[in-house]
């Protein structure tokens, strides 16, 4: 549980950041003990707060609990028990390779935490793309300020009211607010900066983060494009991008944005998809328990301005009191057209028709690089062309969404989907500083040893440097006399040092 002191809840964005900069510099964050329990208290948070988070995400989003349990409560309890069962390995400091030069020395990487870090997350998984930089970032030795998203205001009312019951309050202070409380928290000075959201705002904090060259994660978006091809088992792709598609409401980074495939595909899929709507949603998906809401008012409005001017082969159906949009596939659809000039973020599935892998190819290429690409074939020199020549944050074959849940595949974008990467040991490394450490001990090699780097120089020295410090795997037996050579160098200098020395 957390620590006794009590601050004020309503501090400013300095206060709150000072505070958690003077518990950074009395070195509270850095043993490990202390990260571990703070770590096992967000055990405690999700365990003995499930119901009232779900009732939160419902109220938010009107998740169904399948989707609250499944994509953000089991993959976040998982991320915890993953960091502390290896948190002990990462946090010591690492041993690499070294050359010939440096046998005798100490060679080590330290892990070190930047400091006072930034976690800023996301209204449409708020749990888990708010908490999960959080573990990391409290596994590494940094204390946090964590700003949940103001559009999920029930989920995010409740990590300000509850998370400091079980956190350290003063090293991890939640800072609730919009627009207005964001940019005055932007103003101060941060040693790291994550930013799960969209593009824009992406640039916007970019931007401030200038000011005092604070490095920074941005976990963006864009259009994630799924390609299909005729050898594909179509029904099990359908269902496939279909839930990718329409799980929280179409509302989540790497779902499938639109669809490339030739015409002939385009019709099975849509005469297909008809039957998996049915199968996913019955009769009526508007009283399905199990289909998401569009968050606000405003990204309703937005999206159904999207429609405009599509050719709809399934669905179309939306509901302005209700933010309530009929998942919704357009046919056809010229690349020219408004959707496909923003990121959808909502139910909304175009499908581009396309003759070829290579004009899929050229499609994808010529747009931002997305942060998810999906490829459906059991071609696979199609599927390796595809990898090879297109560039994208991740790549999931034959299924979507389902590679960010692989712990140890880093998740991230590229290019105007993001930067920086996490999960698993990654989100370890981003909220540390790797120190490197050289040990030279002044008794271990006589200075005679070391003294070809003095001036003056000469083609001989040069000659005996590059010796030592070629790297040990690399070395050829055609070096082996000079090797021989060197050693016994050494070792007759050692010797004749050590005579001396005794000799007096």
């Amino acid at each position: 549980m957390a620590a006794d002191a009590v601050i004020d809840l309503t501090l400013s964005a300095p206060q709150v950041v000072q505070s958690a900069r003077d518990r950074f510099n009395e070195g509270r964050t850095r043993p490990l003990r202390f990260r571990k329990k703070q770590l096992n208290g967000l055990l405690e948070f999700v365990k003995e707060n499930q119901n009232a988070l779900l009732e939160a995400m419902h109220q938010d989003l009107k998740k169904p609990k399948q989707e609250v349990m499944v994509l953000e409560i089991i993959p976040f309890v998982k991320d915890v028990e993953h960091v502390l069962n290896h948190l002990d390995e990462w946090a010591k400091p690492e041993k690499p390779r070294k050359a010939m030069v440096n046998w005798m020395d100490g060679v080590m990487v330290y892990n070190d935490p930047y400091g006072v870090v930034l976690v800023m997350g996301a209204w449409n998984y708020p749990l888990q793309l708010t908490m999960t930089p959080v573990i990391g970032a409290i596994a590494a030795g940094n204390s946090v300020v964590i700003k949940p998203s103001d559009l999920s205001p029930a989920t995010s009312q409740l990590m300000y009211d509850l998370l400091p019951k079980y956190l350290d309050r003063e090293c991890y202070p939640v800072y609730l607010g919009g627009v207005k409380e964001t940019t005055e928290l932007l103003k101060e000075r941060f040693d790291y900066i994550f930013y799960t959201g969209g593009t824009a705002v992406g640039q916007i904090i970019h931007k401030a983060a200038n000011r005092y060259l604070t490095p920074v994660t941005l976990e963006l978006g864009g259009k994630s494009p799924a390609y299909i091809d005729a050898s594909a088992d179509l029904d099990k792709t359908v269902k496939r991008v279909l839930w990718g598609k329409c799980i929280n409401s179409g509302q989540t980074c790497v779902a499938p944005d639109y669809i490339l495939c030739t015409k002939e595909v385009q019709d099975k899929f849509v005469k297909c998809a008809q039957k998996v709507m049915l199968e996913f949603y019955g009769q009526d998906i508007q009283d399905s328990p199990d289909y998401c809401r569009i968050v606000t008012d405003r990204h309703f409005t937005r999206l159904v301005g999207l429609l405009s001017g599509l050719k709809v082969a399934l669905g179309g159906r939306y509901e302005a009191k209700d933010r309530f949009i009929e998942p919704t596939i357009a046919i056809d659809v010229s690349p020219n057209h408004p959707i496909m000039q923003e990121e959808i973020f909502g139910p909304i599935l175009p499908i581009i028709p396309i003759s070829s892998v290579d004009e899929a190819i050229t499609f994808i290429n010529k747009r931002d690089k997305p942060l998810a690409l999906y490829i459906f074939s059991t071609k696979k020199r199609d599927r390796e062309k595809m990898l090879k020549e297109t560039s994208s944050g991740g790549v999931c074959v034959n299924d979507t969404i389902m590679h960010i849940a692989v712990e140890d595949l880093p998740f991230g974008g590229v290019g105007q989907s993001g930067m920086g990467a996490y999960h698993g040991s990654k989100t370890f490394d981003t909220f540390t500083h790797k120190k490197t450490v050289l040990v030279k001990d002044f008794q271990a090699l006589p200075e005679k040893i070391l003294a070809s780097r003095y001036p003056p120089y000469s083609d001989s020295k040069i000659a005996f440097i590059n010796l030592g410090m070629k790297e040990r795997r690399r070395l050829s037996l055609k070096y082996l006399p000079h090797i021989i050579m060197f050693l016994l160098g050494a070792a007759v200098t050692v010797a004749v040092f050590y005579l001396c020395k005794y000799a007096k």
